[in-house]
């Protein structure tokens, strides 16, 4: 079985970056090496509505084309309301350990995201991020770049 990646929205949002930075290069590269390698590669629904919602709220119409042509392209993940109730656990569990993942009244995406991938319910998935912290608590999460393709 090949290894799963979630794409969290920091990567995302490189990868779908019509202005080329060395990063942006780099994690397209990076994407484009572990599609090659044949990885599963999945873009859950509240990372695109996250970066989403940053592009339509800038008129950034390029960067939310890239974005709808690489959902074409790549697996993309729902989020349904077995995945909604274990984000709510999620939420819960983080505030009663005393270690909220966002604020009290926020929806909390992080937890949205990690409960997406827990669902699969797939042994060897990682979420590629730019920020670990919430995100390991939970599930296995790693920067992008430490993702190497196997």
């Amino acid at each position: 079985m090949s290894r799963v990646i979630v794409l969290d929205t920091g990567p995302l949002g490189l990868v779908t970056n019509p202005k080329l930075s060395s990063e942006s290069a780099a994690c397209a590269q990076w994407l484009q090496a572990h599609i090659a390698a044949g990885s599963r590669v999945i873009i859950p629904e509240i990372a695109d509505y996250e970066l989403r919602r940053e592009l339509l709220r800038a008129n950034k119409i390029k960067g939310i084309v890239r974005l709808d042509n690489l959902a074409k392209f790549l697996e993309y993940l729902p989020i349904t309301t077995t995945t909604m109730r274990q984000a709510a656990k999620f939420w819960a569990q983080a505030r009663q350990q005393g270690q909220p993942t966002a604020g009290d009244k926020t929806i909390d995406g992080d937890m949205i995201l990690v409960a997406q991938a827990v669902t699969l319910a797939i042994p060897d998935l990682v979420i590629a991020t730019t920020n670990v912290g919430h995100l390991a608590k939970f599930v296995a999460a790693e920067l992008w770049q430490n993702i190497a393709p196997s």
